[in-house]
């Protein structure tokens, strides 16, 4: 067994993989970016190298800096994790070369599988069932138009050398076959250098069930049972789930014959994923993934196995610790992948700094794999994973409830999340009963991303009780700090001479004002929201953005968490934003500001709207950042004048630096 490696990854399968090699007795090497010199990967890890600037291109792809690290460190293997370069032969070759162990199979392998019409050519010979379609090597438009007609339209376009649903397109009758081949190999040529194209049959409902295999040098090879990853969007999983669901057990077994086949026909070595969609009772296969996937902990929770340690002991050269015959599967997994995205805009990207994440208690049932903490940032220059967050109960119904109670407690604040789209899944009828396919979020994204709703009456509550309470808090540190501590001027309690005691708040949901009104009474106070019925509070404590009260007769529990005049309120399984109109509060800001413009996330200067001299009213546009393709405008908060502006159209800034300087006018 090895005595030290290095992982050629970040994030969360970075902080995986250390787990388990720091059980085993491991010491591991982290590589990281100049961004992540103080990730979660690097500080869990017994040696960090820095390998270079925050881009890719730059750092985790540069496989001969990683080398020389691991050189350098004495690491006798390298574990590549899943993405980057777990599936790039080359660097598998340069590790040979090296000396060092490559965590993974052999290269040939990674060569073979990672072309489409290659590997369904050699799976074809090894009798594994395919997609009806072309794989040929002739390319010009004639043949592919006469292949399209011999397989019966709909057919489905898609790139040689792609993935991720680049270069993919559904054609359905033959006069959209022409625009769509050029389309794909356009877009094939600009993502993965190479515009071969092949043709497949296309399924109409068809499940996404994957097999994990794995294999070692000794020529064994067994399946782990498989998973249903048919809720996807753009082609990309959300959520997955083992066993896959009401599949007779000759199918599965079938299935996982004809998954070893596929890998023995390769020689393969360590862990794999071979990838079938199955429809009507037929299985086919698309592809195999030559690494670890995203997905493998709902294997391990229901097989109670660490592929992580099968990894490296077959990559020592051991044997498979189990035989086919005896693995077992007992019980039910699901998976649910929480990103830093929007699926209100078409699941666009998010960034920003994680000012509250708190997931779920983990638990025999409740696993939460991460790799950044409460206060890191979710930056533009990588995946926008927050964690996977996984399940397991005795059946798939108790799973299923125990998906839904653990996304309704993940709390993130600071970036905007897709927990609600994950929790409206995991909750529909038709996600329960099984009535799952590719399309599934399509065909009831009605249901699962329906307009945002209007901040309801219980949020407006808490949120108006943290501003009173924070308030009341304030007002009591500075008596404290005042010698005329018997002051009413400086008590929070409502309390006004010849006036009934309430306090008035404005809040802004979006662009809707929101009344509140709280009225102080003996045993706690009424909340009444845009004029409606008074709702009694009574019992209100608020502790690290906790506030617990009982709203209405009902005992709740809400988190509130204010960044400025920014309020998020977590309740009742929802998350809501508001904003404090607050004149007071927005004068408070602008006198303590020093008129120094940040910038809010990490991101490239688009445009310079205003030169340095030059007067401006507040609110006026001053510049234009882009961060994962969102634009985002820096206003001057108040009027006044220019005096610096650092950085041109095309810079890359970071999170806080100095963008310009506002001289604000005084009056």
């Amino acid at each position: 067994m090895f005595d030290k490696i290095l992982i050629a990854n970040r994030g969360e399968i970075a902080c995986r993989v250390i787990r388990t090699a720091r059980r085993m007795g491991i010491k591991t090497v982290a590589v990281h970016s100049e961004a992540d010199a103080k990730a979660m990967h690097v500080q869990m890890a017994d040696e960090a190298v820095c390998i270079g600037p925050a881009p890719v291109g730059e750092s985790y792809l540069r496989g001969d800096v990683i080398l020389d690290v691991a050189r350098r460190t004495g690491a006798q293997a390298v574990h590549p994790g899943y993405g980057f370069l777990s599936e790039n032969a080359g660097f598998a070759a340069a590790c040979a070369e090296a000396g060092v162990v490559f965590i993974g199979p052999p290269i040939e392998a990674i060569r073979v599988m990672g072309s489409k019409a290659e590997s369904k050519r050699l799976m074809a010979n090894a009798d594994v069932p395919l997609v009806p379609g072309y794989h040929g090597t002739d390319q010009d438009f004639a043949t592919l138009s006469a292949e399209a007609e011999r397989i019966g339209y709909p057919v489905l376009v898609k790139a040689s050398a792609g993935g991720g649903g680049k270069g993919m397109r559904v054609v359905r009758a033959a006069g959209e076959l022409a625009d769509a081949v050029a389309g794909a190999q356009r877009e094939a040529k600009a993502a993965f250098g190479d515009d071969s194209l092949l043709l497949e049959k296309y399924l109409g409902r068809p499940r996404h069930v994957e097999i994990q295999v794995f294999c070692d040098t000794h020529g064994n090879g067994v399946y782990l049972f498989e998973r249903d990853c048919s809720v996807q969007r753009r082609h990309q999983k959300v959520i997955e789930e083992a066993p896959a669901p009401n599949l007779p057990d000759d199918l599965r077994r079938r299935m996982g014959e004809a998954a070893v086949a596929a890998a023995k026909a390769v020689n393969y070595v360590g862990a794999g994923t071979v990838e079938f969609l199955y429809e009507d009772g037929g299985f086919y296969f698309i592809e195999m993934n030559t690494r670890l996937q995203v997905e493998h902990p709902v294997t391990e929770k229901i097989t109670g196995l660490d592929l992580v340690e099968w990894q490296l002991r077959v990559a020592a050269g051991a044997e498979l610790p189990l035989r086919q015959d005896q693995l077992t599967r007992r019980g039910h997994a699901f998976e649910a992948r929480l990103y830093a995205e929007d699926p209100q805009r078409d699941f666009l990207p998010a960034i920003g700094k994680l000012v509250r994440l708190r997931p779920p208690a983990e638990s025999d049932h409740v696993r939460v794999d991460t790799g950044v903490r409460e206060g890191d940032s979710v930056t533009m220059y990588y995946d926008p994973m927050i964690a996977k967050l996984i399940v397991w109960d005795e059946d798939r119904d108790s799973a299923l409830r125990r998906l839904r109670v653990a996304l309704a407690e993940y709390e993130v604040v600071g970036v905007t999340t897709n927990v609600g789209f994950l929790g409206a899944i995991a909750g529909h009828p038709a996600f329960k009963a099984v009535e799952i396919d590719t399309g599934f979020i399509e065909r009831h994204r009605a249901d699962l991303l329906p307009p945002p709703a209007p901040v309801s009456d219980r949020a407006l509550a808490a949120a108006s009780l943290s501003v009173l309470l924070k308030r009341r808090e304030e007002a009591q540190a500075a008596l404290r700090a005042r010698s005329d501590r018997y002051s009413p001027w400086l008590l929070a309690n409502g309390w006004r001479l010849n006036e009934e005691n309430h306090y008035d708040l404005r809040l802004m949901d979006g662009d809707t004002a929101r009344e509140v009104t709280l009225h102080f009474r003996a045993d706690g106070y009424e909340v009444a929201a845009d004029g409606g019925k008074p709702m009694p509070v009574t019992g209100v404590s608020l502790t690290d953005g906790l506030l617990t009260a009982t709203l209405g007769g009902m005992r709740t529990r809400a988190t509130v968490v204010r960044q400025g005049l920014d309020i998020t309120v977590l309740i009742d399984g929802a998350v809501y934003r508001l904003t404090l109109d607050d004149p007071s509060a927005r004068a408070a800001e602008q006198e303590g500001g020093s008129g120094r413009l940040t910038a809010p996330m990490p991101g490239t200067v688009v445009r310079v709207l205003v030169e340095a001299g030059q007067s401006v009213e507040a609110g006026a546009p001053l510049m234009l950042l882009e961060a994962m393709k969102m634009e985002h405008t820096i206003k001057a908060p108040a009027a006044g004048t220019v005096s610096a502006v650092n950085f041109a159209a095309g810079d890359q800034v970071s999170e806080g630096v100095d963008l310009l300087v506002l001289d604000i006018a005084e009056g």
